[in-house]
């Protein structure tokens, strides 16, 4: 910032929320993927989001837009669009396409939007040190995987009553760019599993579906894998110094 006149900040600050709200943007591009059944553009829409949410936060953290562009709480513009892109539109995907039991799907969604609204609400979403206090409602790379892997409905219902369960939880969950404690192990980690989702669906085919092979399954399986043995390490670490 230091090489930015006040009016370049305050400017630079205010383009940086018009990229964050631009996230709504492609959340709407991603839900007209599921109404008109691409699941491809969906499935690619819904990360292109997340990248956009990984990328705006180093950016507004560098740029100070709290001090520069204060007219627009950036942390309450992120809630908003992460809700949409993250929880939304994930849902919509699993409705129209069939993911969950007929019977319960619409009890089901209901859960999800419940919880995820409360986990956007908590007051103690993230300590002091990055963690995440849940599952931080990213059903956006949720969904995707159950796909992925052609869970069935009884399966994708279960994962998610137990995802959106421990949304009102204490377990941790590292904030992937911003947790210090192996983030040269967590992020690259975490990149190369978002290129494998990546991949996967730019080669999804109407006709043959998902074109998975062992490496992008064992992707799959291992940083989620990684990301609860961090986790449990770190609730209990958090338990015993209470």
């Amino acid at each position: 910032m230091a090489n930015l006149t006040p009016n370049a900040a305050r400017r630079a600050g205010y383009a940086l929320h018009v990229l964050t709200a631009s996230g709504a943007v492609i959340g709407m591009l991603a839900l007209q993927g599921v109404v008109d059944g691409e699941v491809r553009i969906a499935l690619l829409w819904l990360i292109a989001s997340q990248i956009l949410d990984g990328l705006d936060g180093p950016i507004a953290r560098g740029l100070d837009v709290e001090i520069h562009a204060p007219l627009i709480d950036g942390q309450i513009l992120d809630l908003v669009v992460d809700y949409v892109t993250c929880v939304v539109v994930p849902v919509a995907f699993m409705l129209n396409f069939a993911m969950l039991p007929e019977k319960y799907e619409a009890l089901i969604a209901g859960f999800i939007f419940l919880t995820s609204a409360l986990w956007f609400a908590r007051s103690d979403i993230e300590t002091d040190d990055h963690w995440f206090n849940g599952f931080p409602a990213v059903w956006n790379l949720a969904v995707p995987t159950f796909l992925v892997f052609d869970l069935t409905p009884t399966e994708v219902a279960i994962f998610t009553l137990v995802l959106g369960m421990s949304q009102l939880t204490y377990f941790k969950v590292p904030h992937i760019v911003r947790v210090d404690q192996l983030r040269r192990i967590t992020l690259p980690f975490g990149m190369i599993y978002l290129g494998n989702l990546t991949y996967l669906s730019w080669t999804y085919s109407k006709v043959t579906g998902v074109q998975s092979n062992i490496v992008s399954e064992v992707i799959l399986i291992a940083f989620p894998t990684y990301l609860l043995i961090f986790g449990i390490y770190k609730t209990w670490l958090s338990k015993k110094r209470v």
